[in-house]
């Protein structure tokens, strides 16, 4: 019987990455966006696709007892979904805050909380993965600060879960990448894309299949051994 995973913002670009990887890797893939079309333009054996408000905790609630009823339980979560606002400080609305909160940590909070609940009792070392961004650590770059808060949220609950359910064989880290060529470039001007690439050393942004890849090792049993950890994927950008 084939291992369950379940990728939040699945329909997206890097969520559907992440996808690709786990279908390879031999996993049921189960993704949860709000993008009803995109979940169905990714149809394919392997892949289930649940429509779910993932601002909603009743919803995701619901979610996961529809994935535990029908499999049984979940042996592994990727956090993928999230977005980044930009108003600038000290003018971001407050209802914008709120919703970059419930879309980047409360959204993965939630999921977390229902996703141990269903690896009780799993075979083996399960996994969670937290998809964060390196702009919580990088200050040079331009994220607004709602953004950067709600990722460094995300990396604590990494470290407090890798902690507290280190016992029952539940490893829990987070992946901190820098530029990756997303749909979320729309959100930002040409020039400040053009300077934020321009710091990469490699001087190009980072494909989602390459961050995906490490999603892939880290919930392979060559991840069995990695808990707590914030791994940062800049190239090197910020060795000093």
């Amino acid at each position: 019987m084939s291992k369950i995973a379940v990728v939040t913002g699945a329909a997206g670009g890097m969520g559907r990455a992440i996808v690709a990887q786990l279908l390879k890797d031999g996993f049921h893939v189960m993704g949860l966006d709000v993008d009803t079309a995109g979940l169905s333009d990714m149809a394919t054996p392997g892949f289930d696709g649940i429509s779910v408000d993932l601002t909603d905790p009743t919803a995701i609630a619901t979610a996961f007892d529809d994935i535990r009823e029908g499999h049984g339980g979940v042996d592994a979560l990727v956090n993928n979904a999230g977005t980044c606002l930009m108003s600038e400080f000290p003018d971001i609305p407050a209802d914008e805050f709120e919703r970059q909160m419930a879309l980047n940590f409360s959204s993965a909070f939630h999921c977390c909380q229902q996703a141990v609940k269903a690896m009780m009792g799993r075979d083996g070392v399960r996994k969670i993965v937290n998809i964060s961004s390196n702009g919580a650590y990088n200050f040079d770059v331009f994220d607004p600060p709602h953004y950067r808060a709600s990722k460094a949220a995300m990396d604590t609950l990494t470290k407090d879960l890798a902690r507290r359910f280190a016992s029952d064989r539940i490893a829990v880290n987070s992946l901190a990448p820098a530029m990756t060529e997303t749909p979320l470039f729309k959100v930002v001007t040409k020039e400040v894309l053009a300077r934020a690439i321009a710091q990469m050393p490699h001087g190009r942004a980072m494909q989602p299949s390459e961050v995906a890849a490490w999603v892939g090792f880290l919930i392979s049993p060559a991840g069995d051994i990695c808990s707590g950890n914030v791994i940062i994927l800049n190239q090197g950008r910020d060795v000093r």
